[in-house]
């Protein structure tokens, strides 16, 4: 007869396993940037508040595939792994064939779109909640897409690709999810794992 903890216990053990289960978030260190480039955050990150009026306030239980094709049990989990100097994988790596589309994976805001070294072209979404999704290495950025324009999970935003620091690994979308910014806190960019929230496209 296989054991049962007593039922009192149950919410207790559940808590537990939650916890014990749920990965710990990460704050990425954000690399040197020219003073232009980091005035240009500077007066992003201060919008946030403004664009987040026109989303919902509560961040959104799950969020869709957001990769032409994939399903979530394709995914490798990498999150946590250990990076070059000493960096950890903030977000998972999700791998399909050049040119796959990639579709954002909520509805929201375009917030901002750019091109860096580590991250080579990519797009930042506003979600719900203030959550900020990031979609990195594309090899090219959807040309009819705009800063501060609305999305839904369904809008095209580039394809997969390699660029940035994937140039010798196989093509895929890198994608991180960002809690709400907080101006008083020490960590701008604090990462919490997609994989729990990825879900397959319908």
């Amino acid at each position: 007869m296989p054991l049962t903890a007593p039922r009192f216990l149950a919410p207790l053990l559940a808590l537990t396993c939650g916890a014990a289960l749920a990965a710990p978030p990460i704050c990425p260190p954000e690399p040197p940037e020219s003073p232009e480039r980091e005035a240009a955050w500077t007066r992003a990150l201060a919008n946030l508040s403004t664009l987040s009026l026109n989303l919902p306030e509560k961040a959104e239980p799950t969020v869709l595939m957001p990769v032409d094709g994939v399903r979530v049990r394709d995914v490798d989990d990498t999150w946590g792994g250990a990076r070059p100097d000493a960096r950890q994988h903030a977000g998972q790596d999700i791998f399909a064939p050049p040119g796959t589309f990639v579709r954002s994976a909520t509805d929201g805001i375009v917030w901002r779109i750019g091109e860096s070294a580590a991250g080579g072209r990519w797009v930042y979404v506003l979600g719900a909640g203030g959550r900020r999704y990031y979609y990195a290495h594309l090899d090219r950025v959807n040309r009819d897409l705009r800063e501060g324009q609305r999305v839904t999970a369904r809008t095209i935003l580039g394809v997969v690709g390699q660029t940035g620091n994937a140039v010798n690994t196989p093509a895929h979308l890198h994608f991180s999810i960002f809690t709400k910014f907080d101006p008083a806190a020490e960590c701008r960019f604090l990462a919490i794992n997609p994989l729990p929230l990825l879900r397959d496209r319908p």
